[in-house]
C-alpha cells in the first residue's frame, strides 16, 4: 500500500460520506468495497486532514462518521 492508493481510497470514502449522513463502520465498509486495512487507512487520511468527525452513540457501541462542512 502506498500514499497514492490511500489517497484514492480516501476519495472513495469521501464520496460516500458527502451526503453528510452518519455511517457505521460495517455499512461504510460494504458501500466502499474496501478491506479493513484499506478502509482504516482512508479514514485515518481523512481524519488527519480534518475532513471527518467521529460520534459515538449513547450506548457507545457504534462508530459514526460524518463530513465536516466549513463555510467561510
Amino acid at each position: 500500500m502506498d500514499k497514492i492508493q490511500i489517497g484514492t481510497n480516501a476519495g472513495i470514502v469521501w464520496n460516500i460520506l458527502k451526503d453528510n449522513a452518519h455511517w457505521n463502520y460495517e455499512d461504510l465498509k460494504e458501500a466502499s468495497g474496501l478491506s479493513d486495512r484499506d478502509l482504516n487507512a482512508a479514514i485515518g487520511w481523512l481524519a488527519r486532514e480534518d475532513k471527518i468527525d467521529f460520534d459515538i452513540n449513547e450506548n457507545q457501541d457504534k462508530l459514526f462518521l460524518h463530513v465536516n462542512v466549513y463555510i467561510g
